[in-house]
């Protein structure tokens, strides 16, 4: 790690407690950004009070906007001068409320858009927090690569949003997480050193900080540039659609795939509620409305080779009980089934006021006897529960849609999440795969972790931000870090 010096901060006030937002501070941020990228009136900031898990409601005392990442440094140094406290936030496309600011400073970076460099010979690219996620495969397409990581959300989702969750997407059964691509970061840590962490060349000595960056939610600092690797785009590519009378017997598909040791780029599954909602909206991907479960499968490499190994594909599934399998037959047919899939969120979305999404990792083994459960905990909550998923890696997404305004009813759904949670914790998996602690997992991280280990998170914590004034009251129960008062942000839940 290497470290640009710089005069030191004040720490915060003492006893670990910090002041309130000064009458002035709003004046001296926009000296440095300009007027019009500070709001602080209630009405401005209302656009910031949830992220894409809009269940969860916090409204930031005031939002500065940085456009360069001068400005970013000034801000962030400013902030540390005064001991304030603040929450980084990209797009705002997250799904566990860890980019809400509760009456702290909301430091919004989605303004630092530049790609700095594409290196097509290295394949790799430099790029600042706020360069969308699909923006940077457009520009590096007409080199013959790609950026490999695409959550659902990629149209909007940025780069620094992506490295602070550690995000995924359907393509990281064979490409991996943001981690597996991201070979370098320019730190802007939460006291105002610049730190650079990794290295382009993709070897590292010593701790891998860059490892322990990335995934840590805003809690470390923010990202000025992020160097990532690309992939050269594949050769060939086939989709395949099979559809199945019982979720039962798509899982047993999903791990007869694997067993055969075919590593498909993608392995993506839809339940029945799913695939209705999906079809009844604008994003229609053209899948069989009578199905229980359908599997969207792609194969992409060499083109030697590759249509043999989806027709072992296919009888994996056809062997497993699907009731039929067919391959896009071109481009905009893939793109059609696709689009189904990565707009499944969105067209659960219209169905009600609020929708509970939420994250959780199993042994791809014990995927039917999960799903199951799943669906006794909705009939005993009186809810649907509508599914779709990685499940290549056994990374669930269980979706309910609701109305938060109702109290009994956003009270079933949170008891019901609750168990799905515990449910897959005794399968032997985890809280998340993807979508991060945030505000939304903390009351889980106690069934997972012993004390011990929440401990040895937030000395991990205190190297990075010892102040504790970067995303208070996130990922790590309040309890656990003895974050001053119990931050705002890790009060109560809200529905």
């Amino acid at each position: 790690m290497r470290v640009d010096p710089v005069a030191a901060p004040s720490d915060s006030a003492p006893g670990g407690t910090l002041p309130l937002l000064d009458e002035h501070l709003a004046r001296d941020l926009a000296a440095i950004v300009g007027e019009r990228r500070v709001l602080a009136r209630p009405g401005e900031l209302r656009a910031y009070e949830s992220d894409g898990l809009a269940g969860y409601q916090r409204r930031p005392a005031l939002a500065v906007f940085p456009g360069t990442r001068d400005e970013t440094v000034a801000v962030v140094r400013l902030l540390a001068e005064r001991g304030i406290r603040y929450v980084p936030r990209g797009a705002g496309t997250g799904l566990s409320g860890g980019a809400l600011a509760d009456d702290v400073v909301l430091l919004g970076l989605h303004r630092l858009t530049r790609i700095v460099s594409i290196d097509a010979e290295n394949a790799r690219a430099v790029v600042e927090p706020g360069v969308v996620n699909a923006a940077l495969s457009r520009a590096a397409a007409p080199f013959g690569l790609l950026y490999a990581p695409d959550p659902s959300s990629q149209t909007a989702c940025t780069i620094g949003g992506n490295v602070a969750e550690n995000a995924g997407g359907p393509h990281c059964l064979k490409y991996g997480v943001t981690l597996n691509h991201v070979l370098a970061v320019t730190a802007l840590l939460p006291r105002g050193e610049i730190v650079t962490l990794g290295n382009a060349a993709g070897e590292s000595d010593g701790y891998d900080l860059l490892g322990a960056f990335v995934g840590s939610e805003g809690c470390f600092g923010v990202a000025l540039d992020v160097t990532v690797k690309l992939e050269r785009i594949p050769q060939s590519i086939v989709t395949l659609l099979a559809d199945f009378s019982s979720v039962h017997a798509a899982a047993e598909a999903v791990s007869a795939i694997i067993a055969s040791g075919i590593v498909p780029a993608a392995l993506e599954m839809m339940d029945a509620a799913t695939i209705e909602a999906v079809e009844a909206s604008i994003y229609a991907g053209g899948y069989p409305t009578d199905a229980a479960a359908i599997l969207l499968i792609e194969l992409d490499g060499a083109a030697a080779g590759l249509d043999e190994d989806a027709a072992r594909v296919a009888r994996y599934c056809t062997e497993a009980g699907a009731r039929t399998v067919r391959s896009a037959t071109d481009s905009a047919e893939r793109a059609r089934l696709w689009q189904g899939r990565k707009k499944a969120f969105g067209a659960m979305g219209r169905l009600a006021p609020h929708l509970m999404v939420q994250d959780a990792v199993v042994p791809r083994t014990r995927l039917p006897e999960i799903l199951t459960e799943i669906a006794r905990i909705g009939e005993r909550h009186d809810i649907r529960i509508r599914n779709v998923f990685h499940a290549g890696d056994g990374n669930l997404h269980p979706n309910i849609a609701y109305d938060g305004s109702d109290p009994v009813q956003a009270r079933r759904v949170h008891a019901a999440m609750s168990e799905v949670m515990s449910a897959c914790i005794a399968a032997g998996g985890t809280i998340t795969g993807e979508h991060g602690i945030g505000l939304d997992k903390l009351p889980y991280m106690d069934r997972l972790f012993t004390p011990d280990t929440l401990a040895a998170m937030c000395a991990l914590r205190d190297v990075f931000d010892p102040d504790r004034r970067a995303n208070p009251g996130k990922v790590v129960p309040v309890h656990s870090c003895r974050e001053w008062h119990a931050a705002p942000s890790a009060r109560g839940r809200s529905a």
